[in-house]
């Protein structure tokens, strides 16, 4: 412990100090979600009249990013997202961040074969007693980009859980150019939101299709945290999860007993993710906790490895599907609201998975910000950025139902997904599908 403690002070400096290595033209990377590092992002917001053109990619990250903030202009600091939080996508509706698409399963191989990390910059646990800083919440997008990076600035975050890991959750002292200390408010906290009588509906319909020793993922987004917590209320038992998000609804059943990942095929006993972030109980339920394991997500949202396991049930959210099929997930026409994240890899994975089952699922309507009520169906996707090609449409889920478009037809697909529509918009769907020639006369009017 004496050489680690020993190379920890010579690599400790000040955040000012560690953030002197960025220069002009350099590609920055901020690690993700509440491994984001505050501190050193404050120091290197008040060098922006030092620098030019410094971009950064990050990833749902929840704010404030200071080096967005400070430069309007974007000549200085131009920042960058893998996946839009709720903060990032307001920075994009201020002409603060741009999206960058990708697969989280592949996220890792980009950084590998293709991408330059001049600096990387993470929050981390505080160093053990064999010179190792576990890279916790963060760990499925973490190591591949410190692995690329030139300079390595890790910052301790007293507050991170420690979390075990499968494999790459730690980094050691020995790959780390620098380290900065610094006082962290509490990690932000996420709770369930209280679910609708529509949510509550989708979830009962769910219930149908789950049955004991199912695999869950539950994507990012509130709807699957509500399906998941509906699911603790239910007669379901031994459940497990795989999933690149561990949110409060897989605590909530682990306290309701139904999560014991005892009927998992893979790593049997425990449950993996490869992000995770959720309110303090969460935090506290994953620290140092040998039953949950996280790794990187090349390995948890690969889709072979996703197909090897059972009865893999996966639940995400979509903001709008046509007739043909199509699903948007994460854009509203052009303005882009989240990312791809990993729900075509388990789609995919589900598809492979012995048993297994892909959902999307989405209210029927919603409403502008003038109340107008608008259909998530739609003729077509008019402009709206399709995450997942018909061709992988599974199981379609609103209040009014839940339908599965595999090996449908496109006049089978529209009189399936119309029955799923408010029915205030079901007449003029027919006539859409009629004009667009995928509609039969014998299909229910």
């Amino acid at each position: 412990m004496n050489a680690y403690y020993s190379q920890y002070q010579e690599k400790l400096r000040t955040p000012e100090e560690a953030v002197k290595v960025v220069k002009s033209g350099d590609w920055v990377d901020y690690i993700a979600n509440v491994c984001f590092p505050t501190l050193l992002d404050r120091a290197l917001a008040k060098r922006k009249d030092e620098l030019l053109d410094v971009k950064f990619r990050g990833s749902l990250s929840f704010g404030p990013i200071e080096v967005a903030e400070a430069d309007p202009t974007r000549e200085h600091f131009c920042y960058n997202s893998w996946h839009f939080s709720a903060y990032e996508r307001k920075l994009a509706d201020r002409g603060l961040c741009s999206f960058i698409p990708m697969l989280f399963s592949r996220n890792g191989e980009y950084y590998k074969h293709f991408l330059d990390v001049d600096v990387a910059m993470m929050a981390v646990t505080p160093m053990d007693k064999h010179g190792y800083f576990n890279l916790s919440c963060a760990t499925g997008v973490a190591k591949a980009i410190l692995d690329k990076a030139k300079i390595v600035i890790v910052e301790i975050n007293e507050n991170l859980p420690k979390i075990c890991g499968g494999f790459d959750q730690v980094i050691h002292i020995d790959e780390v150019d620098y380290i900065v200390e610094g006082e962290h408010p509490g990690l932000p906290q996420f709770h369930i939101l209280e679910a609708t009588p529509e949510e509550l509906k989708m979830a009962d319909y769910l219930l149908e299709y789950i049955k004991d020793g199912s695999s869950l993922q539950l994507g990012i987004g509130g709807l699957p945290n509500v399906v998941g917590a509906r699911l603790a209320e239910s007669d379901l038992k031994d459940l497990g999860m795989h999933t690149e998000l561990c949110g409060d609804a897989y605590y909530q059943l682990f306290k309701a007993g139904k999560l014991t990942n005892k009927a998992l095929n893979l790593h049997r006993g425990q449950g993996m993710t490869g992000i995770v972030f959720g309110t303090k109980e969460l935090y506290e339920w994953v620290d140092d906790n040998p039953t949950v394991v996280i790794a990187p997500l090349t390995y948890v949202n690969d889709v072979r490895v996703i197909g090897s396991i059972d009865n893999v049930v996966s639940i995400n959210n979509c903001v709008e599907i046509d007739l043909y099929g199509q699903i948007s997930s994460e854009s509203r026409g052009t303005r882009q609201i989240s990312g791809t994240g990993g729900q075509l890899d388990f789609l995919e994975g589900a598809a492979l998975s012995k048993g297994g089952k892909g959902f999307i699922c989405m209210t029927s309507t919603y409403r502008d910000r003038n109340g107008q009520m608008h259909s998530r169906i739609k003729p077509s996707l008019a402009g709206d950025i399709a995450t997942a090609p018909r061709s992988q449409a599974y199981f379609m889920v609103t209040e009014y139902g839940c339908v599965n478009l595999v090996g449908r037809s496109t006049w089978e697909r529209a009189e399936m997904l119309i029955s799923l529509a408010h029915p205030d918009f079901r007449e003029e769907l027919v006539c859409a599908a009629e004009n667009q020639g995928i509609w039969r006369k014998s299909n229910k009017k």
